[in-house]
C-alpha cells in the first residue's frame, strides 16, 4: 500500500495583521480553532475553579491567572503549528532570535511571585533560570538531535517543578507548561506541513520565499 508524500510548505504569504505576525501567517481556520478554543477554555476554567473552590484570590489575581493561562497554553499550542512553526523558523531567525523570546519570558514566575506567592524569588530562578541554560543547549545541539534533547531537558524541567522547587499555592501546572511552551512548541524547527488543498500557496503574488533545508 503506497503512502500519499506528506505537503511540506516553508513558502508563507507575507503578514497582514498584527495576528498574522503572532501567530504565523496563512493560519487555517482549523488551526486557528485548535489553538484558540481550548485556550480560551482553559482562561476562564482556571479562575472559575479558583472561585468555585475558594483558593481566596482577589479580583486582580484571577484577571492575572486567567492572563498567564492565556499565554501559557495559547503559546504551547500556537507554537506547534505548522504556521506558526514556518514563521518563526523562517530565514533570518536565529538563535539571538529565539534566545531574546526565551528571555521575555522571565516576565511569568516574576508576576506569579509578585501577586500570589511574595518573596519567593527560587521560583523564579528556578524556572527562568532553567529554561534559559536549556534553551541555550538545545540551540547549540546539531538539529537532527534538538527534538529528543528538547523532550528530555523538558521532562527534566517538570521534574524540578515538581520536587526541588518551592511551587506557589495552586501552580502545579505552571512549570509543565512553561517548559513544553518555550522548549518544545518554540525551539524545535519541525516540517510545517499543510493541507493538500491549499498547496499553491507558496505560488501566490504575497507569498516569501523561505529556504526549507537550512
Amino acid at each position: 500500500m503506497s503512502r500519499i508524500a506528506p505537503t511540506i510548505e516553508w513558502n508563507h504569504p507575507a503578514p497582514r495583521t498584527a495576528l498574522d505576525r503572532f501567530i504565523g501567517p496563512g493560519a487555517t481556520p482549523a488551526e486557528v480553532g485548535l489553538q484558540f478554543g481550548p485556550t480560551l477554555i482553559a482562561a476562564l476554567g482556571l479562575p472559575l475553579l479558583a472561585i468555585a473552590g475558594g483558593w481566596g484570590w482577589s479580583a486582580a489575581q484571577l484577571i492575572l491567572v486567567g492572563v498567564l493561562v492565556l499565554d501559557m497554553v495559547g503559546g504551547v499550542l500556537t507554537n506547534a503549528t505548522s504556521s506558526a512553526k514556518r514563521w518563526y523558523h523562517r530565514e533570518g531567525q536565529g538563535v539571538r532570535q529565539h534566545m531574546t523570546f526565551v528571555l521575555l519570558h522571565v516576565t511569568q514566575p516574576t508576576l506569579v511571585v509578585l501577586f500570589f506567592d511574595p518573596g519567593n524569588w527560587s521560583f523564579v530562578a528556578g524556572t527562568f533560570g532553567y529554561v534559559t541554560v536549556a534553551s541555550l543547549f538545545v540551540l547549540a545541539t546539531p538539529l537532527y538531535l534538538q527534538r529528543p534533547l528538547a523532550l528530555l531537558l523538558m521532562l527534566g524541567g517538570v521534574l524540578i517543578g515538581i520536587y526541588a522547587l518551592e511551587v506557589p499555592p495552586y501552580f502545579e501546572w505552571f512549570a509543565p507548561l512553561y517548559f513544553t511552551k518555550l522548549l518544545v512548541s518554540h525551539l524545535l524547527r519541525e516540517e510545517p506541513y499543510r493541507p493538500a488543498a491549499i498547496r499553491g500557496e507558496a505560488d501566490a503574488p504575497a507569498a516569501v520565499a523561505e529556504l526549507s533545508g537550512r
